[in-house]
C-alpha cells in the first residue's frame, strides 16, 4: 500500500510532511459567517477543507487555511452550552486553577469570548484580585464585571505588563495557525517577569474522531484539532504539565502548566542580552575611535568594500566623506562601488603611490594573509587596525587570536 505524504509543516511540532486524513471540499463558514438570509447565507464563499496529520505528533490541521477568512474581530466566537454535564465541567476546571491562586490573584483570560469564565473566576475569588479578558471581538458582555481589553493578546509585552498569577487559554488554540508560538511566547513572557505563573489550556479532543469515523468535527474556523499526545507535545513546549485530564465525556482536553523556560535556555538568553548590550557599546565606541582618526587628518585605507567589509562600513558609519580610501586586491570588485556608502573600490597597488598612515582590514580573520600580501607588495602603512573586542587595535602590537 502506497501511503500519500505531502509537504506540510505541523503547528505542533514542526514535522515537515503530513499524511491526508480528510478531504471535505469546499465549504462556507461554519460558525462565525452568521448569514442574515437564505441567499446571503447561500451564497457564502466557499473555503478549502484539506485536514492532514502529523505522523510524528499526530496532530490534525487544515493546510490549506487563511487565518484571514474569519472575521473574529466582528463576529464573535460563541460557546453557547447551558447543560448540566457542561456546567459540571466548567466547575471542575475552575476549582482547577482556583487551587494554585493566591488570595487576590491577577487572573488572564486570553479569547475570552462573552467573559463567562473570567468572570466565574473572579465571583469565586469574591472579587478580590484582577480579573482581565482578552478578545478581538468587543461584545457587549465580554466587560461585564471585569477588565476588558478588546484587541489581541501579546504575550511578550502584556506578561510583563500585568504581571499574571494565571492565565487560561479555552477553546483559542484550535483557532491559531501557530499555537505554539503563542505558548512558547507566554513562557518567555512569564519569565521576564520573574514570577511563577499557571497556564490552564483547553481544546477539543479529537481521539473519539478516529476511534468512531465521524466527520462533522472537521469545519473550516478550526484549523487544528488535537489529539491527546499532539496537545501534551504542545503543552510541554509551554513549561512543565502539572495535570492533564480529559472533561465532557472525553470530548475535551485540558492541563495546568507551569510556565517554565529550561534554565539552559534561559542561560542562553541571558548571554545574547548581555552581547546585545555590548554591540551598542561596542559600536560607540569604534565609531568614536574612526573619528579620531579623521579629526587627526591621518590617511586612512579600509581593505575591502564587499561582504563583511561592506557590513564594517555599514555598521559604524564609515562614511564616503570621511573615509573616501576603500582597496581590494580582487580585481573584479575594482571599479565598483561599496554598496550603500558609495566609495568608488580601488585597486591594491594604488597604495604604492600615496601610502596611507593606517589600513584598516574589517575581515579579522583574513587579516594575517591580507598583511603578508601587503608586505610582499611594499605597503608599509604606519599602523593597521583590526576589530577586537569592541574597539579598534593594533594588529602588530595587540594580542588578538589573528596573527
Amino acid at each position: 500500500m502506497t501511503v500519500e505524504v505531502v509537504p506540510a509543516v505541523c503547528p505542533v511540532c514542526s514535522c515537515s510532511v503530513a499524511v491526508p486524513v480528510f478531504d471535505g471540499g469546499n465549504h462556507p463558514l461554519a460558525t462565525l459567517g452568521w448569514p442574515t438570509s437564505a441567499a446571503e447565507a447561500q451564497a457564502m464563499t466557499k473555503h478549502p477543507h484539506h485536514f492532514v496529520q502529523c505522523p510524528k505528533c499526530t496532530h490534525v490541521w487544515n493546510r490549506s487555511f487563511s487565518y484571514e477568512a474569519i472575521p473574529y474581530k466582528s463576529n464573535p466566537n460563541r460557546m453557547f452550552n447551558k447543560g448540566t454535564i457542561w456546567q459540571g465541567h466548567l466547575a471542575k476546571t475552575s476549582d482547577a486553577i482556583l487551587s494554585h491562586l493566591p488570595s487576590s490573584p491577577t487572573f488572564i483570560d486570553i479569547g475570552c469570548g462573552e467573559g463567562h469564565f473570567v468572570r466565574g473566576i473572579s465571583q469565586a475569588c469574591q472579587g478580590l484580585g484582577r480579573f482581565i479578558g482578552f478578545d478581538p471581538s468587543t461584545s457587549a458582555e465580554a466587560g461585564l464585571g471585569v477588565e476588558f481589553h478588546g484587541r489581541y493578546f501579546d504575550p511578550l509585552t502584556d506578561m510583563e505588563v500585568f504581571s499574571p498569577d494565571a492565565v487560561a487559554i479555552r477553546h483559542v488554540l484550535e483557532h491559531l495557525t501557530n499555537p505554539a508560538q503563542l505558548l512558547e511566547e507566554l513562557a518567555w513572557g512569564s519569565f521576564r517577569t520573574n514570577k511563577p505563573c499557571w497556564l490552564f489550556a483547553e481544546v477539543p479532543c479529537i481521539d473519539r474522531v478516529f476511534t468512531s469515523g465521524r466527520l462533522a468535527d472537521f469545519f473550516y474556523e478550526h484549523v487544528s484539532h488535537f489529539t491527546t499526545e499532539s496537545f501534551q507535545r504542545l503543552l510541554a513546549r509551554a513549561g512543565d504539565i502539572v495535570g492533564l485530564d480529559h472533561g465532557y465525556n472525553g470530548e475535551v482536553i485540558y492541563a495546568l502548566v507551569k510556565l517554565h523556560v529550561p534554565a539552559a535556555l534561559s542561560e542562553r538568553a541571558k548571554s545574547t542580552d548581555a552581547f546585545a548590550s555590548q554591540a551598542e557599546v561596542s559600536r560607540k565606541k569604534i565609531q568614536s575611535q574612526l573619528e579620531d582618526l579623521f579629526v587627526s587628518h591621518q590617511k586612512v585605507a579600509i581593505w575591502g568594500g564587499t561582504g563583511k567589509a561592506a557590513a564594517f562600513i555599514h555598521q559604524f558609519g564609515v562614511d564616503g566623506a570621511r573615509f573616501p580610501l576603500v582597496v581590494d586586491s580582487d580585481k573584479d570588485k575594482v571599479g565598483t562601488y561599496v554598496p550603500g556608502s558609495g566609495q568608488r573600490i580601488v585597486f591594491r597597488d594604488d597604495l604604492k603611490s600615496e601610502m596611507p598612515d593606517v589600513i584598516i582590514i574589517p575581515t579579522q580573520w583574513r587579516a594575517k594573509d591580507i598583511v603578508s600580501e601587503m608586505a610582499r607588495e611594499h605597503i608599509t602603512p604606519k599602523q593597521v587596525l583590526i576589530e577586537h573586542q569592541g574597539r579598534l587595535i593594533d594588529f602588530a602590537k595587540d594580542e588578538h587570536p589573528y596573527r
